[in-house]
């Protein structure tokens, strides 16, 4: 039953996009604030459908902590499941940073490169990281958020990645606010899994992380201890608590 729900939501997902992707194109004269609302209707969908026909539910916890003003995403990364959460329901616009390469995927590139995201040249080595400063200035004097997975790759539930510096790099050299997400996805939607386990993902929502002060370092610090902190509450029986 489990591997024919995976088949249906696979074509669910496939029969979606490509519409989606076309009317993309055809709303692109549209100014960027109604292309992204509308584009964002795409992973709104998905999540749903995930919820309708694989029985993977969720639940938003923190949601007080959202500031209303600048801020940078430093999100644990466990499955495809939150890059479709995330832009569909956050309160503000997001700015993924991403390998410009994405562009080139079918339907769903497209329809990412319309969206004035960060898209960067990792051919440029360091000064890829330059490109992420100067348009994530940009991206944020805009109103928007971008957002980083700072261990860089999908980490399985239980485990912790190295958490790298480029998310609390940019938010020191920006002086911009960090919000720290955990959340669970990984245990309905493991990293390459084609099927998926029913059941419900907490999306948590940390305390803002004021960069006044501190060096990035210190900020990336604070990131990973309350990020590892909460995946303890999250699932204390991966860590041997429960």
């Amino acid at each position: 039953m489990a591997a024919i729900r995976a088949i249906i939501y696979q074509l669910f997902l496939i029969v979606t996009v490509i519409p989606y992707a076309f009317a993309c194109i055809l709303w692109s004269p549209l100014p960027l604030k109604w292309r992204y609302r509308l584009t964002a209707g795409w992973p709104r969908l998905a999540v749903w459908g995930a919820k309708a026909i694989l029985g993977i539910k969720w639940q938003l916890k923190g949601a007080e902590n959202f500031p209303d003003g600048h801020a940078i995403l430093l999100s644990k990364h466990q499955s495809a499941w939150e890059t479709l959460f995330f832009p569909a329901y956050m309160p503000r616009e997001l700015c993924f940073v991403y390998k410009k390469e994405l562009h080139w995927v079918p339907f769903f590139g497209w329809g990412l490169a319309l969206l004035r995201m960060i898209p960067i040249d990792r051919s440029k080595g360091r000064d890829a990281f330059e490109q992420v400063v100067r348009t994530g200035q940009e991206r944020i004097n805009e109103g928007r958020w971008p957002i980083l997975f700072p261990e860089g790759t999908r980490i399985p539930p239980g485990k912790e990645g190295r958490y790298k510096m480029g998310g609390a790099l940019l938010a020191a050299r920006t002086g911009t606010p960090i919000i720290p997400v955990a959340h669970n996805a990984g245990e309905c939607w493991r990293r390459n899994a084609f099927i998926k386990k029913p059941g419900m993902v907490t999306v948590s929502i940390g305390p803002v992380i004021d960069p006044d002060g501190l060096d990035a370092a210190e900020l990336n610090q604070k990131v990973r201890d309350w990020i590892e902190g909460e995946m303890r509450v999250l699932n204390p029986e991966r860590y041997g608590l429960g």
